[in-house]
């Protein structure tokens, strides 16, 4: 009796902690009442509130990228793509090459664009969504040069008139627009 006791307690201290674990991640529950009420909490404390969206980096990042999206006229899914690829997600991220935060901008090009500090998600995304929008605008709007531009550069694209013959700029534009087509599926989602 007193091992299964003791389980038990060890049970309801795991399913204690598991519960401020999730709080402590900002999930957010909600419940509606009797009369229609919606109710929020991040502390549920009832078995009625039921899981509703989790606060936090990705759906930060989500909120970025659309209001990005939105400001330069692109495709959330798009931007994504290119984050996906350049750094799959991670701010912090630094190429061999020296290009900075989630979207990967070199430091000249983070000037260009009015970012001070690339590892900072909004500015890396709000830098290169603006960038992205000034290579769809340079190439008229063709997606696979403006790709090949954001990796290479625009003056390689207009040297060669098209996507550069690098193995790396051609893969580079391929992953894009494979991610592309997988967020535009997702509908809005990660």
């Amino acid at each position: 009796m007193f091992i299964k006791r003791r389980h038990l307690i060890i049970f309801l201290f795991f399913l204690v902690f598991l519960q401020l674990t999730l709080c402590a991640h900002g999930a957010i529950y909600r419940h509606i009442d009797e009369n229609g009420m919606l109710h929020f909490t991040n502390v549920p404390s009832s078995g009625q509130f039921r899981f509703y969206r989790q606060e936090g980096e990705t759906y930060r990042l989500e909120t970025l990228i659309r209001r990005f999206a939105d400001k330069f006229q692109l495709d959330a899914a798009l931007i994504k793509a290119v984050i996906k690829v350049e750094s799959d997600f991670n701010p912090r991220v630094v190429s061999r090459k020296g290009a900075q935060g989630l979207m990967q901008l070199m430091p000249e090009t983070a000037v260009e664009v009015g970012v001070s500090n690339p590892f900072d998600p909004g500015q890396s995304i709000h830098g290169g969504s603006f960038y992205l929008r000034k290579m769809l605008d340079s190439f008229d709007r063709n997606l696979d040069y403006a790709l090949a531009a954001y990796n290479a550069g625009p003056s390689a694209v207009r040297k060669f008139g098209g996507i550069p013959p690098y193995e790396e700029t051609r893969n580079y534009v391929k992953r894009v627009k494979y991610y592309y087509d997988y967020y535009r599926r997702l509908k809005g989602n990660f």
